[in-house]
Order: structure tokens, then C-alpha cells, then sequence
């Protein structure tokens, strides 16, 4: 009758990844996905609404027999999967990168207006 991870456990799990590695700080499933939707794939985002509907039921003991337990299974090992697979190093490199080559933008394109603005006026 008890599964090897019951989907308590797996949905504890979840919020725990969803707070380490996305950020989100609530108690609930439901709540943290979504404030996390943007950042989640589509079929992602789906995955993990199944799990957030199944939240209450699964902390009633009759209830959760009701559950389709198998379906709830592959929801939470889609979610973790892609919750495990997001590396934080390099989401905060390409973060920076960004930053650095929009500046690097920014300042040719002043450079390129300030010598325009020079020719313009006959100081070139």
C-alpha cells in the first residue's frame, strides 16, 4: 500500500528544488509554480500543476488512495529532472555576460554618435 517515495515525499522534494534552484519561497507546491511559471518549459509548467492539484489530497490518507499514482510519479521526474538539470554557475555566467556585452553596445554605440555629432560639426 505505501509507495517507495510517496508523492508527499516527492512533492517536498520539488519545493525544495523549486527554492534552490529557481528562488521561490513558499510552502506550498502550487503557490511556488506560480511565482516560478515564467521560468519553467510549457510542458514543464503542466507537470507540475498536476503535482500542485494532487498537494491537498495527498496530505488526506483516504484521498491519496485515490490518486493516479503513476501519473504523479512521471510528473515529479519530469519536474526534477529539469529542476536538477539547471546549473546555477552558469546562469549566473551567462547572467553576466549579458550584462557585459550589452554595455559593450551601449558604449559603441555613444562612441559612434559622439564621433557623428564631431563630423557634424566640423571638429573632425
Amino acid at each position: 500500500m505505501s509507495q517507495d517515495p510517496d508523492i508527499q515525499t516527492r512533492i517536498a522534494e520539488t519545493v525544495a528544488l523549486l527554492r534552490a534552484k529557481l528562488g521561490v519561497r513558499d510552502k506550498t507546491l502550487e503557490a511556488s509554480i506560480r511565482k516560478a511559471k515564467r521560468r519553467l518549459p510549457r510542458r514543464v509548467y503542466k507537470q507540475a500543476m498536476v503535482l500542485a492539484r494532487s498537494e491537498a489530497m495527498a496530505a488526506h490518507p483516504k484521498l491519496r488512495l485515490v490518486l493516479d499514482t503513476p501519473k504523479l510519479n512521471h510528473a515529479s521526474e519530469v519536474v526534477q529532472g529539469h529542476l536538477s538539470a539547471i546549473n546555477l554557475a552558469d546562469r549566473r555566467w551567462g547572467w553576466f555576460l549579458g550584462m557585459l556585452g550589452g554595455l559593450a553596445f551601449n558604449l559603441l554605440a555613444l562612441t559612434t554618435l559622439l564621433l557623428v555629432f564631431l563630423w557634424w560639426r566640423g571638429l573632425i
